[in-house]
């Protein structure tokens, strides 16, 4: 197979799937024949896929290779979205003012603080069940439970209220969007998320809280500049976005991969102490985990056997990276006692998620009230009968129906 000249037997990405929980069937094949693949965006650009562990390691974690956006590589969908936005243009994206920001902000998500958060992530996770088993089964976990929890957990964090939050599930698909939202609905929509958040930013500068928005307000940099009003909305946005819909789809994946095999629910019914495992081996195994990140090849580089030049937009799959044989024995087999797992889930690197710490906090709490409370979950309907979300940048299922 070679795909490496535009027009010939071209791949259109992101590649379709054909089942919700198993992976396309191209991704073993790039990774023996073509790790280095031309495929097309559903802009109608050009990208290099990366399906090899240590070809997309390698880029994500090289500082030279900043995101795409804002003009600077090849356009991901041609109707916007979060890899063209405002909130992308106003942050720092790559070199010493990125990691400034980086350092800022992780001080909100240290292991000391989310082993403060737990106990809330806990009781809320128990009071959303409660609800949930109130209006009886079966019930669709990711509506009760996998969106409404990250969504609050994140808008305790920015100190936004619990009553806007449905607000922010269409803000962010439009960020996240790829072929689902037009560039009027997009552009209307993020007019009104850029407003909110700006009103959102002064009402914190005027009467700070006990959350991260009103301590970023005076909180200086390293070099002792304080964040504008522009960057602290574009922080605001990316969290909100980043902290609540990622998580909420990734609960529901994990849930249903879980319950695929029911061993694998038993098994940890047997052994609760291997939820952190089984945690970060669903991370791993995730088939759906969406587009990937795309990265900008400022310079010349080798990759494995390519020779990429520079100007070039690579798509770094970190799904294909992650079910890899050469990074992981038994790579297409789901063990939830594996460890170490390096998983590139995360990314990889000056740009990895600098949410990893919460995100994992939720879905092992998650995962431990939902083993405590409903022991006998199950899934309402076959496997084959889940729906992707689909036109999106992040993968998702579009329900998840449960009985117990």
């Amino acid at each position: 197979m070679t795909l490496s000249e535009p027009g010939t037997d071209e791949l259109r990405y992101p590649l379709p799937a054909p089942d919700p929980l198993e992976p396309p069937k191209e991704w073993a094949e790039l990774r023996d024949r073509c790790p280095v693949a031309t495929v097309t965006l559903p802009s109608g650009d050009h990208a290099q896929l990366l399906t090899r562990y240590d070809d997309v390691k390698q880029v994500l974690s090289d500082p030279r290779f900043p995101r795409v956006g804002g003009g600077q590589g090849a356009r991901i969908s041609d109707s916007g979205g979060v890899f063209d936005s405002d909130m992308a243009s106003a942050l720092p994206q790559s070199g010493p003012a990125h990691q400034q920001w980086r350092r800022l902000v992780m001080r909100w998500f240290t292991a000391r603080r989310m082993t403060a958060l737990r106990p809330r992530i806990e009781e809320m996770a128990d009071s959303l069940i409660d609800e949930m088993q109130a209006h009886g089964r079966p019930a669709d976990l990711k509506a009760a439970l996998g969106f409404p929890l990250p969504v609050w957990v994140i808008c305790t964090m920015l100190g936004v209220p619990d009553s806007d939050r449905d607000k922010f599930s269409y803000w962010s698909d439009t960020l996240l969007n790829l072929t689902r939202y037009s560039r009027d609905e997009i552009v209307a929509a993020q007019t009104e998320f850029l407003g909110y958040m700006q009103a959102h930013v002064q009402a914190k500068r005027a009467q700070p809280g006990d959350d991260l928005l009103s301590e970023l307000t005076t909180e200086p940099t390293a070099d002792g500049t304080l964040l504008t009003d522009a960057q602290l909305v574009g922080t605001g946005q990316g969290l909100l976005v980043a902290g609540h819909e990622t998580t909420a789809n990734m609960i529901s994946k994990m849930v249903a991969m879980l319950l695929a095999d029911r061993r694998r629910w038993e098994q940890l019914l047997a052994d609760p102490s291997l939820v952190r495992t089984a945690v970060e081996e669903s991370l791993r195994f995730d088939a759906n985990p969406g587009i990937g990140m795309p990265r900008y090849i400022a310079e010349d580089v080798e990759l494995g056997s390519a020779a990429l030049p520079a100007g070039t937009t690579v798509m770094c799959s970190m799904g294909a990276a992650n079910r890899d044989a050469r990074a992981f024995d038994g790579a297409e087999e789901m063990d939830l006692t594996r460890s170490p797992n390096p998983h590139l889930s995360f990314g990889s690197g000056p740009h990895s998620c600098l949410g990893q710490a919460l995100a994992r906090t939720e879905l092992q709490v998650t995962l431990e009230v939902l083993l405590r409370r409903l022991p006998g979950l199950d899934l309402a309907v076959p496997v084959e009968e889940l729906q992707r979300v689909e036109g999106l940048a992040v993968g998702g299922l579009r329900e998840l129906p449960v009985r117990w």
